[in-house]
């Protein structure tokens, strides 16, 4: 079969196969501890359930506009304004099917063939295929010390004359890291002075830990004119633990929403109706699911780095938000790919490579499952991977002996 060239270099979602894999294992029987998910073990909001519901009971469902309903852009504008301090139009805003639709569309809208898009390491595994799906080139800034908190140095020495955008995701995927104000302030001068988009990817910026609060970019920026290149992306999938309703929106410009919703209407026609009225209910609704969430992650986040830290030669740093933790297991195995089969092989624990997100020797492990899914998942790596622990282990009953170096 004769596939286009494009096709051929875009890799799949290395977290979605990983969902896949251990879906097949838990129908096979076997123990698996998955945790290379991001997705919260909370239920949707009953405000968002109900709000579905109604109108689903209505029988009358259909098309939408294709950047949203307005009932849906309304809670956003509010949301903005709560939440940034920053009163939009609904001109200002497009709804999409999930954030990283938000961000592909977005992508197709402001790029041309061979610009290039920069984000700092580590990143979300899927920035890379997106900038390349669109035409873009990606381009990694790596922060020189090696931590997770990139510089404006770092990402001024990447920049150059084809530079398009520059993505940032504070609370950080994979690593958990909040970004600091002063580098978030930067980089908004940054942009604007080089006349750049920016691109604050908020999906965790509600969940974040220790007293923080969330950064705003808008704080920042001395432009908010309607020539303003600052865009912010967020979804209610991660903070309502609404992942499987797609939606996702972004504020910008007027200009950069009426193209992007052009795109929009020819790739998808506009995100679900049933969707978009869960979201509605989800960001009108009691908000007090997210504190709960919050407040169940940050003490998952203790446990899982306490047992972390217990590891001889794993190097752990602290994450401040997300549902993630990126150690560095480069002690045991440079080859994060090679460490995460084995991982997943020999004691069914399914991590993710740090490979994907620009970072060998790491994994990428998650704190959104049980405390139990944890301590035992912490406890499998450990007995896999450091040889002066117990030589038996048992997993689903049954005994395993360490037989292998």
């Amino acid at each position: 079969m004769s596939l286009s060239q494009l096709a051929r270099s875009i890799a799949e979602s290395p977290t979605l196969k990983l969902n896949e894999t251990a879906a097949l294992l838990r129908e096979k029987g076997e123990p698996v501890i998955h945790l290379g998910g991001g997705e919260p073990k909370s239920k949707t909001p009953m405000d968002a359930i109900l709000s579905c519901t109604s109108v689903l009971n209505t029988g009358d469902v259909k098309y939408t506009p294709a950047d949203g309903i307005p009932a849906l852009k309304k809670a956003i504008i509010r949301y903005t304004e709560e939440h940034y301090g920053r009163l939009v139009a609904p001109e200002n805003v497009i709804v999409s099917s999930g954030a990283k639709q938000s961000i592909m569309v977005l992508l197709h809208t402001i790029l041309d063939p061979k610009d290039e898009v920069v984000f700092p390491s580590p990143y979300w595994v899927s920035y890379p295929e997106m900038v390349k799906l669109a035409g873009g080139v990606p381009v990694v800034a790596h922060p020189k010390d090696g931590s997770f908190q990139p510089t404006i140095e770092d990402i001024a020495e990447v920049v150059g004359s084809y530079t398009k955008a520059i993505i940032l995701n504070s609370p950080n995927n994979p690593s958990g890291v909040v970004y600091s104000k002063e580098f978030i302030a930067q980089v908004v001068e940054f942009c604007e002075k080089k006349s750049l988009y920016l691109i604050m990817d908020d999906t965790y910026n509600r969940l974040i830990f220790d007293g923080q609060t969330p950064t705003n970019c808008y704080e920042y920026a001395k432009d908010l004119t309607e020539s303003s290149k600052l865009i912010v992306v967020n979804c209610v999938s991660k903070m309502y633990a609404m992942t499987g309703f797609r939606i996702g929106w972004a504020v910008a410009n007027k200009q950069v929403v009426r193209a992007m919703t052009n795109i929009q209407s020819q790739e998808t026609s506009g995100p679900a109706t049933p969707s978009q009225w869960a979201a509605v209910g989800a960001l009108n609704g009691i908000q007090s699911s997210i504190q709960a969430l919050r407040m169940t992650l940050e003490n998952n986040r203790n446990v899982m780095v306490a047992r972390l830290n217990a590891i001889p030669g794993v190097k752990v740093t602290k994450p401040g938000g997300t549902f993630y933790c990126f150690p560095d297991f480069s002690a045991y195995n440079k080859e994060s790919q090679k460490l995460a089969q084995f991982l997943l092989d020999k004691v069914r624990v399914v991590t993710v490579p740090g490979k994907e997100f620009g970072r060998e020797g790491h994994l990428r492990l998650s704190y959104c499952g049980t405390l139990g899914e944890i301590k035992q998942g912490i406890e499998r790596i450990q007995w896999a991977i450091d040889p002066n622990s117990a030589n038996e282990l048992y997993i689903g009953g049954r005994k395993l002996v360490r037989d292998w170096a």
